[in-house]
């Protein structure tokens, strides 16, 4: 198995692993429920339908 011909420096390995980090998901405040909520994404309110910027966008489910 090959073997590498040099030690990799703890700054060389540093900057290979700078964007390995896990980020948070971005999040909005809903407008109308006042929930947080993915932003650009429809989301479910409690009466079953789908809302989008606080806009409801299709009818519920009952």
């Amino acid at each position: 198995m090959p073997t590498p011909k040099k030690k990799t420096s703890r700054s060389k390995r540093g900057m290979r692993r700078s964007h390995d980090s896990i980020t948070a998901p971005a999040t909005a405040l809903d407008k109308k429920s006042g929930e947080l909520v993915r932003p650009h994404r429809a989301h479910k309110g409690a009466d079953g339908a789908l809302y989008y910027k606080g806009k409801q966008i299709s009818a519920s489910k009952t």
